[in-house]
């Protein structure tokens, strides 16, 4: 069994992207469920089936699969539910962590959140100067539910 420990933040500044060591552009769907998400993601010319339990906070189950591309072109097209959530994400290694910051696009433009995993969590780790305020216990930020209800219609944020 997979368990995804990670916690969540929003950007003070933008001073991470001198420090970007690569990027990738993502987009990925929702299958549906309500004990787990189901998502299918695009990523250059490979894909992924992902399960991540709907469990808030820094730690929840996760299992992800490669599946043919083709295969998940057509998942994202006919099976989705919702927008495809699109994005870049930008990596940015700082010490032994990685932080990805993904930047949406579409209805979630505007968005910019990072991201990094860690093996327990009570683990510390490196906080850059641009890292804001964290936004783990708020489901808003979770892929799933931008797909449902995209950042550009929360009015207050």
């Amino acid at each position: 069994m997979a368990v995804e420990i990670e916690r969540k933040f929003l950007l003070a500044s933008e001073d991470w992207r001198a420090q970007v060591s690569e990027r990738q552009y993502l987009a990925q769907g929702y299958l549906g469920g309500t004990r787990c998400s189901v998502r299918v993601r695009i990523g250059g010319e490979q894909a992924w089936l992902n399960i991540k339990s709907m469990a808030l906070g820094t730690t929840r189950l996760e299992f992800e699969y490669a599946i043919p591309l083709d295969d998940a072109k057509v998942m994202l097209k006919e099976l989705a539910e919702g927008p495809v959530v699109s994005k870049t994400r930008h990596h940015v290694d700082i010490g032994a962590h990685r932080f990805e910051i993904d930047e949406f696009d579409g209805d979630n433009a505007g968005l910019i959140v990072a991201e990094v995993e860690l093996t327990d969590a009570a683990e510390t780790f490196p906080r850059p100067t641009w890292l804001g305020i964290e936004v783990t216990e708020d489901s808003r930020y979770y892929n799933v539910n931008l797909a449902r209800k995209p950042f550009c219609t929360w009015g207050s944020r």
